[in-house]
């Protein structure tokens, strides 16, 4: 492991500007949770008031640790590296993670990151340093945020702070905080904001502020006659794209004027910014206006996606590419190394599968999400909402062929992510296009393997995926004719050796999912898809029981939960951010419950073919497991490097106390060989877990229900299920990788 002192003396070399922080005195607050620490640990005292320099503090430190995990050779193992792939919450103590982190910290002293919630300005790793500061000089900079972890660290490496686990009971009394969008109750006043919002349009259609030539009234229509046709409307998914909200005092409008003055100055300089503002009338429905008091603040995880954070605004503009594999230079490779023929078209990091996005309105989406992980792409104006332009040109038919090529003639490629913005915007024709040329390609591709020798032959198409938050966002979208086209493509696509159908959709909260969101995913099974769920783990999904509620109605409506992902990106995400520690706790405390039996995932796997059956089977494994719901995801973090992964050790802290996370690639699934060469992949958090947690406060949260969630130090990703990964082929797939160069 590298050394404290030789790492000191690089931040003494190569960090001219930390030393600015020697003389930036700590608040009042700080000082008092510093006596506080103090206070707590006389022996972290008489360590820090007999240093004469930090470097002293830092081997002082040490020598404290290693005294107290001598003769514990799990837990050095672990610290050393030693032990992989596995979870260490079931081999560890909890005074170990603090006893591995304090080394950590200390292994890491001295070193700088670029910290892009910052813009880029240089951060900082040396909390032991930044602690002797304070007590001896009263500096060092440290805010009060650091000092709380501080704190909660010390507690946790001298075993007054233990980890505590919550039963299934306590589990279940906090998913039913969380109503589903199929509760009556809800129904019921859903179907008020529908009637609210049909009678706004009405009145601005008679006012003349609405002319349109499809949605229209005839004459001498009375008003009953009037909220009727409108009515209809209302299951035409055109008339929700057509009538979007696309300014905030529109969308104050159809919320009943609800919005409170801070409000809506935020979403007049999202405006002026230039973030653009979609939502349709469907999926506004779904806010409250009118509070019901069993469910407050149940749809806060759907209203913090359609009302813009205060950061966001702030950074549009300066908000950088979270994903680095995703700045593309045709001809040239990108960051995973993969050759690309398009800037924009396709996107790729692992060897099995690559984004197609088409030039077609797929560019776009039923709205705009707040955390979307494009927002950079919104930012530079490649995607938009001006549907007439995103519609496809002539060129387009010749275009998507050359894309499919890329498919056809690489040699690992079996898996087609079809997506966007979002794959179901494409109209009906546009998408049987689609569909028909990956068919086509999928023939020409398996027939040209009987060409090749054995061990040459290529990775022939068996898996599609359509990523569509359409069923969720706009139900309407699912009608007769998409069903037949996703079934007659289906019933082909077998003859090409397709064998895996899914719709990759993104459903946020149970309270989105709706009798009409229930009704589309029922098509979508009937027409041979299986649907899997991208959940987003913001600060409101992340409450606790939010998510085992929503794998519970997921469950319910015949969807599989395949991830749930740490929200990704910069300070732009920081309001919706919860830390990766709570992913880990979330993971530990509330999904465990609904874990699978062997058998269970056995049986599971055997019935996917069987989509139009999948809610029945479903029910009936939940039965027999006895459980409450099924933790078929993964949480996971989609590193700005290659892949996704939640391996990762806490390596440091800035002095506002947001933590430094080391992140390892999932090594049980493949990545392009470059990974070899990028090591590590280093992230700053956007927010402490002090920030959090007053968050979750202003939320109606109780933080005491969070017990333990400071001494989640470490992560690990979760086995991939048996029913995510792909059949095998009746041959040896080549070992070359084509359109690769690691260069």
């Amino acid at each position: 492991m590298p050394s404290p002192i030789r790492e000191n003396r690089r931040y003494h070399n190569h960090d001219p500007d930390l030393m600015g922080l020697d003389r930036v005195a700590i608040s009042v607050k700080s000082h008092r949770l510093l006596h506080q620490l103090l206070s707590e640990n006389p022996k972290l005292e008489k360590i820090m008031r007999y240093a004469k320099t930090e470097i002293e503090a830092l081997i002082g430190i040490r020598s404290w640790v290693m005294e107290v995990l001598a003769g514990n050779h799990l837990a050095n193992a672990f610290y050393r590296g030693e032990l992989t792939n596995e979870n260490p919450y079931e081999k560890l103590s909890w005074k170990d993670f603090g006893a591995i982190r304090l080394l950590d910290y200390i292994d890491h002293a001295g070193m700088t990151y670029r910290d892009q919630n910052l813009r880029g300005v240089a951060a900082v790793n040396n909390p032991i340093k930044m602690i002797w500061l304070a007590v001896n000089h009263g500096t060092g900079g440290a805010r009060p945020a650091f000092f709380e972890d501080m704190i909660h660290l010390f507690r946790q490496f001298e075993g007054v702070e233990t980890r505590e686990l919550p039963d299934r009971h306590q589990v279940e009394k906090w998913m039913e905080r969380f109503p589903s969008g199929l509760d009556p109750r809800i129904v019921k006043l859903r179907e008020e904001n529908r009637d609210r919002i049909l009678n706004l349009i009405i009145d601005k259609m008679e006012s003349g502020e609405i002319v349109d030539r499809k949605y229209c009234f005839g004459p001498d229509l009375s008003p009953e006659q009037k909220f009727l046709q409108a009515l209809e409307w209302w299951n035409d998914y055109r008339f929700h794209l057509k009538f979007a909200v696309r300014s905030a005092d529109l969308l104050n409008e159809m919320l009943g004027n609800s919005l409170d003055p801070d409000t809506m100055k935020l979403l007049h300089r999202a405006e002026e910014t230039g973030i653009p503002i979609f939502v349709n009338p469907y999926y506004l429905s779904l806010l409250h206006v009118r509070v019901p008091y069993f469910a407050i603040g149940a749809d806060l995880a759907i209203r913090h996606y359609v009302l813009y954070s205060r950061q966001l605004i702030e950074e549009f503009g300066h908000i950088v590419a979270w994903e680095k594999e995703d700045q593309v230079e045709p001809g040239k490779p990108n960051a995973a190394g993969w050759i690309l023929p398009s800037e924009y078209s396709i996107h790729r990091r692992y060897p099995e599968v690559a984004i197609l996005i088409p030039d077609t309105t797929g560019r776009a989406c039923g709205g705009l999400c707040a955390s979307c992980q494009r927002m950079y792409s919104f930012q530079r104006g490649q995607l938009n909402f001006n549907l007439k332009k995103l519609r496809p040109d002539k060129k387009w038919p010749e275009r998507l062929q050359d894309l499919l090529g890329y498919f056809e003639n690489d040699s690992q490629l079996r898996d087609i992510l079809i997506t966007g913005g979002d794959a179901l915007m494409s109209s009906d024709a546009a998408l049987e296009q689609i569909l028909d040329g990956v068919y086509k390609m999928a023939m020409r591709k398996r027939a040209a393997n009987k060409t090749r020798p054995e061990n040459e032959k290529y990775a022939e198409i068996v898996r599609v995926r359509l990523g569509s938050r359409l069923p969720v966002y706009l139900p309407q979208r699912i009608t007769s004719e998409v069903v037949g086209i996703l079934q007659d493509f289906q019933k082909k696509a077998r003859l090409a050796g397709i064998r895996q159908f899914f719709i990759q959709t993104h459903v946020e909260s149970s309270m989105e999912i709706t009798p009409q969101v229930k009704e589309a995913l029922r098509r979508l099974n009937q027409a041979g898809w299986l649907v899997i769920n991208q959940h987003v783990f913001t600060a409101a999904a992340s409450r606790r029981g939010h998510n085992a509620k929503l794998r519970q109605t997921l469950g319910e409506v015949g969807v599989l939960p395949y991830y749930s992902f740490s929200v990704k990106g910069y300070m732009e995400n920081s309001h919706n951010f919860a830390p990766n520690g709570r992913a880990v706790q979330e993971q530990m405390e509330e999904k465990v419950i609904g874990r699978l039996s062997e058998q269970a995932i056995d049986e599971l796997s055997s019935r996917l073919d069987q989509t139009e059956e999948i809610v029945d089977h479903l029910a009936e494994l939940r039965g027999k497991e006895d459980i409450a719901f099924m933790a078929t995801d993964r949480n996971v973090l989609n590193l700005p490097g290659v892949g996704k992964s939640l391996s990762f050790r806490v390596i440091g802290i800035t002095r506002y106390g947001r933590r430094i996370l080391q992140f390892d690639h999932d090594t049980t699934r493949r990545h392009s060989p470059i990974i070899e060469k990028l090591g590590k992949i280093i992230i700053i958090e956007s927010k402490s877990v002090s920030e959090y947690l007053e968050q979750l406060s202003e939320l109606g949260e109780d933080p005491t229900d969070y017990a333990g969630l400071y001494g989640y130090s470490i992560g690990f990703t979760d086995p991939r299920l048996p029913i995510y990964e792909y059949p095998d082929y009746e041959y040896s797939v080549t070992q070359e990788m084509t359109n690769l160069d690691l260069s």
